[in-house]
């Protein structure tokens, strides 16, 4: 179609979000940040909360200047990161601020769960991989402390769904988004009551459960849609695939391994590995695996800051490059490096220990008092590969579990812009690698109000028109 037709996508993570403006004309498709804000949780009377009003008011003032600069999008999109959600009362007010899925207020409590709804039957209902901080045991942890906002409540909205009811004071519940909480019924995509009745959890306060690209409401005239509002489902309906035999890696400082099928898969095997299944588009699950991702080289940067060596990342593949032979491996899913004091020292440490000899480094820096037997470019270096191969053992998995060959890997996010690791990856799983665009979640928001408007028609329209705006380059192993 000849008249352009613009998007807005507000992409909200868990440190900071951004606001996307997409515009399309039938033919060309481009995108542009025009705003970016910090989306922290604060700590108040030892429990810690999402700064929800803040967000909100960082909508509006996006907003605000839109309109100034004579900019009306056709429609907005609100997509986060999962399990979190608020409460409204009766009346429509707001129940406080949500609990931030990093409150310790849930340790332990799955152990507790179990005690009435044992892991496999719960593995088996949900088909969500067990996590403390999953919706379900948040409910369970804020109903045994008697949470006031809880009990107050009429109805529980997850974090997307709570900021377009703030931007339209209408409430719905969108599928991805509930799909990540531990508490809806894989069969029929609804909750699963009886369960939650079980552990004593209100039920009245849910909403019913509706697919993306549904119209919620509006904000000065503007239609709000429910985007897939989980951010990783945004990201997916963003792999640029031209069929279903691909596998894809949402990387970035976490990395989420996993393939798009019709239906969720839950059995033994899916529980032993821990896969997880979340809502996608167009009623698809993500049959997924979280995995450590660029978390391990932050950790790592930071530290090598502190003592006076900042590395770009530029610097870093360098380096990497450099040590390309090093031999050293972790596995970086150790529980070890989720949340070390040091995160060098905890890579050394774990090298030196490794059953395998590990050359040391020629020139050794120090720690403390301490020297490292390792460089900062072998530390480098074992990171990328190690990533690499932890890629593989998850593919392999993987092909275990799909319902068709995987040929290819597509490489979404942040991460996908580091071609040395690209590289390291297909050389690793022996297919190729399809990297980009390092913007997905963005641009997975937009397309789905893209289709919500009548301007494509399904997911892979959809992916037909990433592949065309957006530059990707293919890896191939190197035999």
């Amino acid at each position: 179609m000849a008249d352009k037709r613009s998007f807005l996508a507000f992409d909200c993570g868990a440190t900071s979000g951004r606001a996307v403006l997409a515009t399309y004309d039938g033919g060309a498709f481009s995108t542009e940040e025009v705003y970016r804000f910090p989306s922290g949780f604060v700590e108040l009377g030892g429990k810690f909360y999402w700064d929800i009003v803040a967000i909100y008011d960082h909508f509006r003032t996006c907003l605000s200047q839109l309109a100034r600069d004579g900019v009306k999008p056709d429609s907005i999109g609100i997509d986060t990161w999962g399990v979190d959600f608020g409460f409204v009362a009766d009346d429509g007010t707001l129940l406080g601020n949500p609990r931030a899925y990093r409150d310790p207020y849930t340790a332990g409590v799955s152990e507790k769960v179990f005690e009435t709804i044992p892991r496999e039957e719960l593995y088996a209902a949900t088909g969500i991989q067990i996590m403390d901080f999953n919706s379900i045991f948040q409910l369970y942890a804020q109903t045994q402390e008697n949470f006031a906002p809880l009990r107050y409540a009429k109805k529980l909205l997850f974090v997307p769904d709570l900021l377009a009811y703030m931007l339209t004071g209408n409430k719905v519940c969108e599928y991805t988004i509930a799909s990540t909480s531990g508490m809806m019924d894989q069969n029929n995509r609804q909750f699963n009551t009886a369960l939650l009745e079980k552990l004593g959890i209100r039920t009245d306060i849910l909403l019913p459960i509706v697919q993306p690209g549904v119209e919620i409401g509006r904000y000065e005239g503007i239609p709000v849609i429910a985007v897939a509002g989980h951010d990783t489902a945004s990201a997916i309906a963003a792999v640029p695939a031209s069929d279903e035999h691909f596998a894809y890696l949402s990387s970035g400082t976490w990395s989420l391994m996993g393939i798009e099928v019709p239906a969720p898969i839950i059995n033994e095997a899916s529980a032993a590995a821990n896969f997880t299944n979340e809502g996608g588009i167009e009623g698809t699950t993500r049959f997924l695996k979280n995995i450590t991702g660029m978390w391990l080289l932050e950790q790592c940067r930071k530290v090598w800051k502190a003592a006076g060596r900042d590395y770009s990342y530029g610097q870093l593949v360098e380096m990497a490059q450099s040590e390309a032979g090093f031999p050293g491996r972790i596995n970086p899913d150790d529980p070890r490096f989720a949340a070390p004091k040091d995160m060098v020292e905890e890579i050394q440490a774990s090298l030196s220990a490794a059953p395998v000899s590990v050359p040391l480094a020629k020139k050794c820096s120090r720690s403390g008092n301490r020297p490292r037997l390792f460089s900062d470019a072998q530390i480098v270096s074992c990171i990328y590969h190690s990533l690499a191969d932890r890629y593989k053992e998850v593919l392999t998995l993987l092909q275990g579990f799909a319902p068709f060959k995987i040929e290819k890997l597509h490489i979404i996010g942040g991460g996908s812009a580091n071609e040395l690791l690209n590289q390291w990856t297909t050389d690793a799983i022996g297919i190729p690698v399809i990297a980009g665009p390092t913007e997905a979640t963005a641009i997975g928001n937009i397309l789905i109000q893209a289709k919500a408007a009548g301007l494509v028609t399904d997911r892979w329209q959809m992916r037909r028109l990433i592949a065309d705006a957006f530059p990707v380059k293919t890896f191939y192993p190197i035999h």
